[in-house]
């Protein structure tokens, strides 16, 4: 079998890579060892966004009075809750198989190796092997939970995120290790549902990526909720031979040991880069991941590779961007795309988690801001402050706006409250247009909504805010 382009894994980053490629008019197969849609659609991003969204129904029903509605006895089925997710997802790898008959890519099953130029060995489920030829491979193998010395995950006690999503019974104590998106996102699906949890920390802060002051008001509200938080902690050891796990933590005060039914690793991310034929084809790799240039090249000519496998952010959307260059890239290559694409700019990217409340945020933190040298203008607005906060009941959090004081350019924004995933993208548009406050301020934004918020908090960034 001969193409022009084969892409290797289905998720985010290769269907679309896949798509664009033959949009551009190229013969095209996709590789696929498990689902299509990859771990974003199957294991991640929409499974956990189907899960919570169970959980903040339930918080809801349960919370109705607050809205002058009467709701009694009120309960989940955590089977249910589970089920639905499953099905969402299915119903989105669906989704995936009728674009790729739409767009008449050929989807090959099995585990796919680089063989040599142009070459990839495939092993169906089965054990037979095949070759597939293509003048140019993307490589979009993804990553997995990374898995910790101290803690070797068994499926069962000691879990990752896969096995979270689809756990036989509710657990009635969870240990959560790391509070990056993966580790606050299930923390607070099973603390909604009733599950006593505890997250640790190795960092002195939990979601420590995002702006410090973001890290301190998910804590506090995380902690309002009930949900122990253990910072600048370190498992050393699990012991499983009990009932449940015994987790030996090493704190600042000394060693502790916390039990519980379940402990979910959520320590990152690591890429899927072995036994995928990258040393016997000398494919450069640094730090785990495939070494490529601004267009997706790795060092062996015709080879491209793009998300989790390679260095840019592990984020779906990423990969998604990073698959479209690729393919626009050989596109421009062969003649069928008349220039090269844009290269990434990975200082805005946005990046959201979807916990109640939901964090997003894009550019510089203000720390960062101040590193870099800029004199910085900050502006906040409150929610509390927000007739359409108030009116949904949802007044947490805050809109954190950072300019840099000598040229009002947009360095960044952060943001902590309900429905901030949805609106982080106006300042990822207004920097890529290179705006400044300026714009802001005078594009009228519609009220009552959550999003006029930035431009009250860009206000209050230049002294003008009206109300607050």
């Amino acid at each position: 079998m001969a193409y022009d382009v084969i892409v290797l894994g289905s998720g985010p980053g290769g269907y679309p890579a896949a798509i664009r490629a033959s949009q551009l008019g190229f013969k095209v197969a996709i590789v696929e060892k498990e689902s299509l849609g990859g771990v974003c659609l199957n294991w991640g991003c929409i499974p956990t966004k189907a899960l919570l969204k169970s959980a903040q129904v339930y918080e809801y029903l349960k919370h109705s009075n607050n809205y002058g509605i009467t709701a009694t006895g009120v309960q989940h089925d955590f089977g249910a809750v589970v089920k639905r997710s499953r099905g969402v997802a299915d119903k989105m790898s669906k989704g995936v198989q009728f674009l790729m008959k739409k767009n008449k890519i050929d989807v090959i099953m099995g585990y796919g190796k680089i063989a040599g130029k142009g070459k990839l060995e495939v092993t169906a489920a089965d054990g037979t092997k095949s070759i597939v030829e293509g003048k140019y491979i993307v490589i979009a193998t993804g990553g997995r939970s990374r898995q910790l010395p101290s803690m070797p995950q068994d499926g069962k006690k000691i879990i990752g995120y896969r096995e979270a999503m689809v756990l036989p019974e509710q657990p009635k104590s969870m240990i959560v290790v790391g509070s990056g998106a993966i580790g606050v996102e299930f923390a607070d699906f099973y603390n909604s549902m009733g599950t006593k949890i505890t997250i640790v920390e190795f960092m002195p802060r939990v979601v420590p990526v995002e702006d410090e002051e973001i890290s301190k008001e998910l804590d506090k509200q995380f902690r309002k909720k009930g949900i122990t938080i253990m910072t600048n902690a370190e498992v050393t050891s699990v012991d499983t031979s009990g009932a449940g796990v015994k987790a030996k933590v090493k704190t600042q005060t000394g060693e502790i040991t916390l039990e519980a039914d379940i402990l979910l690793s959520a320590a990152g991310v690591v890429a899927n880069i072995e036994n995928i034929g990258l040393e016997e084809n000398g494919i450069k790799t640094e730090k785990g991941k495939i070494v490529v240039d601004k267009y997706q090249q790795t060092n062996v000519p015709g080879i491209y590779a793009i998300g989790d496998c390679s260095p840019g952010q592990a984020l779906a959307h990423v990969a998604g961007k990073e698959g479209i260059n690729a393919a626009e890239h050989i596109g421009y290559l062969e003649k069928k795309y008349h220039h090269t694409p844009e290269a990434m700019d990975y200082n805005n990217i946005p990046g959201c988690t979807y916990c109640t409340p939901e964090i997003a945020s894009v550019g510089y933190t203000e720390k960062a801001a101040k590193d870099a040298g800029y004199e910085v203008k900050i502006g906040k607005f409150p929610f509390m402050a927000s007739g359409k906060a108030s009116a949904a009941g949802s007044t947490e959090g805050f809109v954190k706006v950072i300019f840099d004081a000598k040229y009002g350019e947009f360095l960044g924004a952060h943001m902590i409250g309900v429905g901030v995933t949805d609106m982080i993208a106006e300042v990822v548009v207004a920097r890529k247009l290179e705006t400044t406050y300026h714009e802001i301020l005078n594009a009228v934004h519609p009220h009552p909504t959550m999003s006029e918020a930035v431009k009250e908090a860009t206000a209050a960034a230049y002294g003008e805010a009206i109300d607050i």
